[in-house]
């Protein structure tokens, strides 16, 4: 009968309620559940980082080029053959001209400090998602000569602008008269609304034509630079100095890397030290199956001596209590995964409800760059939580299994 996998069966017996140990089984309800809660909440956190993160950079892409070419302290001279040159290689996509400039936007009593963008607009939208984050009106519209602008939502809602307002445009290049040094502006009219989901950019970005920004800016007709798209944005700087140095030199060259390096560290920085910060969690919750599986030992003193007395090795004891952990561990972990992928499945929902319920903003753009809560489950994330909460739930289990081994029959039943 000792031959049977009876470690399994006594283990499984130990952890059903009875009227003598039912504590020790609550015990163990509570390490699963501690485990479980531990292991959910590293999958939630780490999902709402990675979700943040790959939100972050699609925005940020949507409206920032994968890398840009820009004329040393000059504009370009000749941009559209260097554009031309440019889309010759396999690892450029897309190519745009722009003009780039500070400025103010002026609505009655009302001032906001925006960076103006001048582009052409069927090739913008080769580039990047502008026509798509529209809320209202058409980027098309913004044709030379017309003098129209798109600006960002949060910008429209801050001055109360809608579409077919008229605005001021006063830059920082002025010109002399009589009275003196007077900035140059320009009226505008709104003519489209986008809304990018990022502050930064709904606030502060205002597009227009890239003539009119031209003549705004006196380049005499020249671009500021090129704004390309790669085929790989993780080679983006480095397609970059190729195209720079493949095209003779003199050209500054800049890529998305470089302008939200920040954005990404701190969130790289910050998945790491949570990683580890909720791991110790774990931890923690683990300690209880060592509590729960002294306990068990201790209440089981008879049964050890019995199982010795009828041939048991020390091994076989320490398998027994051992898969009693680990079971705990693996239910736990189970249950915490499950709870974990539905949490990080749903979260968008329950920040919704709890912000309604409470009536305050969790999530306000303004701080996060982004107006929603998005989430994104890797798998290999996942199984590595899942793994570390099994691993440090079978080394909980050494010390209490190798205690049990080492009882003494004889000491153990004079105390029955």
């Amino acid at each position: 009968m000792l031959r049977q996998p009876y470690e399994l069966f006594t283990a499984f017996r130990y952890l059903r309620a009875r009227s003598k140990n039912g504590f020790i089984s609550f015990i163990s309800l509570v390490s699963m559940v501690g485990i479980g809660l531990a292991v959910a909440v590293l999958i939630v956190v780490l999902s709402v980082m990675n979700g943040f993160e790959r939100e972050l950079q699609q925005r940020i892409l949507g409206i920032v080029s994968h890398a840009t070419l820009m004329g040393y302290d000059v504009p370009l001279e000749d941009w559209q053959s260097t554009r031309e040159r440019i889309l010759t290689y396999p690892e450029v996509t897309g190519a745009a001209p722009y003009v780039e400039g500070q400025g103010m936007v002026v609505f009655g009593e009302r001032v906001a400090g925006v960076t103006v963008r001048g582009i052409a607009p069927a090739l913008e939208q080769e580039i990047s998602t502008i026509g798509e984050l529209l809320r209202a009106g058409s980027i098309d519209a913004l044709s030379p000569g017309d003098y129209r602008m798109a600006i960002g939502a949060s910008l429209a809602d801050d001055l109360g602008i809608t579409v077919g307002d008229s605005i001021v445009l006063i830059i920082a290049q002025g010109r002399v008269t009589p009275a003196g040094l007077v900035p140059r502006m320009r009226r505008f009219e709104v003519a489209a609304i986008f809304e990018a989901g990022m502050y930064e950019y709904d606030r502060g970005l205002a597009y227009v034509n890239m003539q009119d920004a031209a003549r705004l800016f006196r380049t005499d007709g020249k671009a500021t630079g090129l704004r390309m798209t790669v085929e790989n944005i993780v080679q983006a700087g480095s397609v970059a100095r190729m195209l720079a140095i493949d095209l003779g030199g003199g050209f500054y060259i800049d890529d998305w890397t470089r302008q939200q390096s920040n954005f990404f560290r701190s969130i790289q920085l910050t998945k790491s030290i949570m990683f580890v910060i909720l791991s110790m969690v774990i931890a923690v919750a683990v300690f209880n199956i060592v509590s729960t599986l002294v306990m068990v030992v201790r209440d089981k003193r008879g049964d050890i001596a019995i199982l010795r007395t009828f041939g048991s090795t020390s091994r076989s004891l320490v398998m027994l209590f051992a898969t009693q952990g680990t079971v705990i561990g693996l239910l736990g972990t189970f249950f915490g995964l499950l709870l974990g992928l539905l949490i990080a499945a749903e979260l968008g929902a329950i920040v919704g409800l709890l912000e309604s319920m409470l009536d305050i903003d969790l999530l306000s753009a303004e701080v996060y760059f982004i107006s929603d809560l998005p989430t994104e489950v890797r798998t290999g994330e996942v199984v590595r939580i899942c793994l570390i909460a099994l691993a440090l739930a079978i080394a909980a289990t050494l010390y209490p299994a190798i205690s049990a081994s080492r009882q003494h029959p004889a000491e153990a039943l004079r105390h029955e």
